[in-house]
This record gives structure tokens, C-alpha cells and sequence, in this order.
């Protein structure tokens, strides 16, 4: 038996690649599935099943595609309804895997059909589970994000989600591998621990949500306390998810179109692309195009660009480092973006080559900004998440998370400098771009974030207590 947690850090996802016997069963695929069926091929195996966990709403999940390359059928548990051929497993039901099990438990609360896959080994003993969005490593799915349509609570979903979890997962013996399908740094869950493999008996003791003496009301309290509103594209996902989505290569090949500056400008103002720059941020702070947004690839791009940008059937044109486009490309449609028309051959020294138009952004280093600081009359602008600003932050500065900067516009000056940072330089900059696309140009960055401001003589605020606030 060979178990393979094939983990994505930029979508925080984990998908499962279990072989017993030459018989292959892939758990919750990513969009591209070359590299499964390529696993399958040098182990010279076949991939029998391909499991969902769930309608994914933060990530394409590749399983249409796998099944058509290989002919394997989709396996969904209970209450799936997608509008495609699939196994609607019942509860209970088992599939068998060369000399292993795998059953299906029915376990919904992050949402209706999501279900938890118990792997059994070859002498039946229960060996692993595969808990999608159900259980996470220290913490749950969040259980905000049903369906338009149904008539069903949040505080519904948590009530589902305590009665799966003590009646179908909490059982289970304490030696049980986790494997969830996601870790630290997704929009799926509250606080998730950075490793992405555990026993079910050190959740047991770690994860908040499985207190043996914890009645339903107060787990419904504690998991739908404190969830912030969901990426706009997650519902956009979910639809993918459930209706279908065009094959990957299509979306490469539309996407890797190479124009030069004249054809690209063209493109932008006959279609009304969004231009999307993908470099590194020291890059586009010293020239970009006007109007376009940065989202460094080399960043968590992936999932920005689903919360900042929303609508995944916007067209978009893109600035790639040499060499990075195809994966630029790829790496947007893992999140349904699959509209990229194509990218600046020659990339952004091709545009001023070309003598067109380019903009900078203002950009100070920490020290720099330390000697012009007043407190009384510098506004700060942090763009870092509340918790982080909660723990310690620039005095008097304004916290405005980069998740929810399009909302917060009306915060920001019109006239005057003002300051942008965020922990080292990456969010600011994003910040300033989409400040600058919104007609707001008067900003600073300050270079290196909050690490390099705290070197400085610039005041800080000592942790600040959310219960006193």
C-alpha cells in the first residue's frame, strides 16, 4: 500500500495519490493531472477511482479531466447532485482497492455532501482517513458556506458538523492517520496547524473542536464565532465544481498567446482586460503599465487573486517573469481564472522598449520613513490581517486587511501622503496597485514591511487583547 499526500503550499490543498496492487484511487485532484496519471504510469498502475470529498469552493479540483484521460469514474458521497456522470456513494458504502478498503462516512457540516474517506488496510484494520474539509489539523471546516438556495443556517451546518464529527470520526481508534485536505494559510478554516499529517488521537487532545466534554451548543458557538465574510470566488468555484469547466489545455493554449506591446495594448482596450503583473514586487514598484494590478507569483498568488479580483470570467493579460507564463496561467485556473488572453512577449522591458507609457510606485525604506514619522501627523495605512495588527502594530496606525481593501476606499486620503506597509513588502505593494488602479496615487510604500519598521526608532503598540477592545 503506497499513500501520497501531494501538497500545494500556494492553495495550502493536499490531494492523495493511494496505490494497493497496481489499482490507483486520486482524492480530491488538483486541476492539472498529468502529474497523477504520469505517478500511475511509472508505477505501472491503473487509476480505478477518483474521490471527492466535496464541492471545493476554493480551488478547481482536476477530477473531470482525470476521468476523461482514464476513464475512471467520480465518486461523491451522499446529497452530491453535480450535472455530470458520477458514483453517488451511499453511507457506508465500500470501494475496494486491490488488497485495501476504502468507506465512505457521510459527514456533513462544512456542507451538505461533504464526506470523510476511511481507508482500511489489507487485514481491514482502520488505517487513515481522508477528511477534506470536515477535519483540519487543529481546527474545522467552516460551516458559512451553503449553497444559494437552501434554506439552511450556519448554525445548521455546525449542528451537522458536531453530530458527524462524534458520531463517525471521534470513534475512530486514536492510531488513525488525518489526512485533511487542506493546511495553514486557507480561507477554509480559522486556525490550522502548519503540519498537514497527524494521529486522530493527538486531534483529539489538540483541536479545540473535539473536547470530549463539549456540548453542541458551545461547538456551534466557537466554530461560527469570529469566520470572516468568504472569498468572492469561492461561490464561482463551487459552480465549476458541480457544472463542469473547459479542459485545462484549452485554457494554456488561449493563455500562452505571445503579443508583442502593440497587440497586447490593443487587447486590453477592445476586450477590457484586467492587465495582471506577476513579477516581483521590488519590479513593479520601479515600472509597470498604468492601470495594472500586481500579484506576485511567487507569493500566496493564487488565492489573492481569487479574494482581490472575484470575478473568474474577467479577461486578463499578464506580465510574467521569462519563462513563468505557462505556470502563471496554470496556476490561475486552479482557481477558476481561465480567461487569460494571453502575455507580453519580451515582458515589461519590451513595453518601454517600445516607448508606451509606465508608472512607479513611491517607495521608502523603513529607516526613510522612521526620520519623517510623526505619529500625529503621518497616516499609516497597514494591510496586514487584524490578528496580526492586534499583536502589534506602527502607533496610531489605521489597519485595513488587504482581504478587504476594495471595500475600505473611502478610508484612504485623497490629498497628502500617506504611508502603506504590510509584514515584508508583499501585500503593501499589492495594496498600492490596486490604490493606483482606483485613482488613488498619493501613497508610499514602505520597503520591508512591519519587520524592517520594527528596527526603527518608530514607536509600536505593545499585544492588544481582542476582549478589551
Amino acid at each position: 500500500m503506497r499513500i501520497e499526500q501531494i501538497y500545494t503550499g500556494c492553495l495550502a490543498q493536499g490531494a492523495y495519490y493511494i496505490e494497493s496492487q497496481g489499482e490507483v484511487a486520486i482524492i480530491d485532484p488538483l486541476r492539472e493531472v498529468t502529474p497523477y496519471i504520469e505517478r500511475a504510469k511509472k508505477n505501472k498502475a491503473t487509476i480505478k477511482y477518483i474521490f471527492e470529498t466535496h464541492f471545493h469552493a476554493d480551488f478547481v479540483s482536476g477530477h473531470l479531466t482525470l476521468s476523461k484521460q482514464t476513464g475512471a469514474p467520480i465518486v461523491y458521497g451522499p446529497n452530491a447532485r453535480p450535472e455530470y456522470d458520477v458514483i453517488i456513494a451511499k453511507d457506508g458504502q465500500t470501494f475496494t482497492l486491490g488488497e485495501i478498503t476504502i468507506v465512505v462516512l457521510h459527514t456533513p457540516g462544512h456542507t451538505l455532501e461533504s464526506t470523510t474517506y476511511l481507508l482500511r488496510d489489507a487485514q481491514g484494520k482502520d488505517h487513515a482517513i481522508f477528511s477534506g474539509d470536515t477535519l483540519f489539523l487543529g481546527d474545522v471546516g467552516r460551516p458559512d458556506l451553503a449553497q444559494k438556495g437552501k434554506e439552511i443556517t450556519q448554525e445548521d451546518l455546525a449542528g451537522m458538523l458536531f453530530d458527524s464529527l462524534r458520531n463517525k470520526i471521534m470513534p475512530l481508534h486514536d492510531d488513525v492517520i488525518v489526512y485533511p485536505a487542506h493546511g495553514a494559510g486557507s480561507a477554509c478554516g480559522k486556525n490550522m496547524m502548519k503540519e498537514t499529517v497527524d494521529s486522530l488521537g493527538n486531534q483529539k487532545k489538540m483541536n479545540y473542536a473535539l473536547r470530549a466534554d463539549m456540548t453542541k451548543e458551545e461547538f456551534i458557538q466557537e466554530v461560527t464565532e469570529g469566520l470572516l465574510p468568504p472569498p468572492s470566488y469561492f461561490p464561482l468555484n463551487v459552480k465549476m465544481n458541480k457544472s463542469g469547466y473547459e479542459d485545462i489545455d484549452a485554457v494554456l493554449d488561449r493563455g500562452t498567446q505571445a503579443l508583442d506591446p502593440d497587440n497586447f495594448e490593443r487587447i486590453a482596450n477592445a476586450e477590457g482586460a484586467l492587465i495582471l503583473d506577476v513579477r516581483h514586487q521590488s519590479e513593479f514598484v520601479q515600472g509597470h503599465i498604468p492601470q495594472s494590478i500586481f500579484i506576485g507569483i511567487d507569493g500566496s498568488f493564487a488565492p489573492w487573486v481569487g479574494a482581490l479580483i472575484g470575478d473568474t470570467q474577467h479577461p486578463l493579460l499578464l506580465i510574467t517573469p521569462e519563462g513563468r507564463e505557462e505556470e502563471t496561467i496554470t496556476r490561475l485556473s486552479r482557481v477558476g481564472f481561465d480567461q487569460s488572453l494571453g502575455y507580453l512577449k519580451g515582458g515589461f522591458e519590451a513595453w518601454k522598449n517600445a516607448g508606451k507609457e509606465f508608472d512607479t510606485i513611491s517607495s521608502v525604506s523603513a529607516e526613510d520613513f522612521a526620520d519623517s514619522f510623526d505619529p500625529n501627523t503621518t497616516p499609516v495605512f497597514d494591510v496586514r490581517k487584524e490578528g496580526e495588527y492586534l499583536s502589534e502594530h506602527v502607533e496610531k496606525a489605521n489597519n485595513t486587511p488587504l482581504d478587504h481593501l476594495n471595500d475600505a476606499l473611502k478610508n484612504f486620503p485623497h490629498q497628502g501622503t500617506f504611508y502603506v506597509h504590510c509584514a515584508g513588502g508583499y501585500r503593501s505593494v499589492i495594496a498600492a496597485s490596486l490604490l493606483k488602479k482606483r485613482g488613488i496615487h498619493n501613497m508610499i510604500d514602505v520597503q520591508g514591511g512591519f519587520k524592517a519598521i520594527k528596527n526603527t526608532s518608530i514607536p509600536v503598540s505593545d499585544y492588544i487583547c481582542p476582549s478589551t477592545l
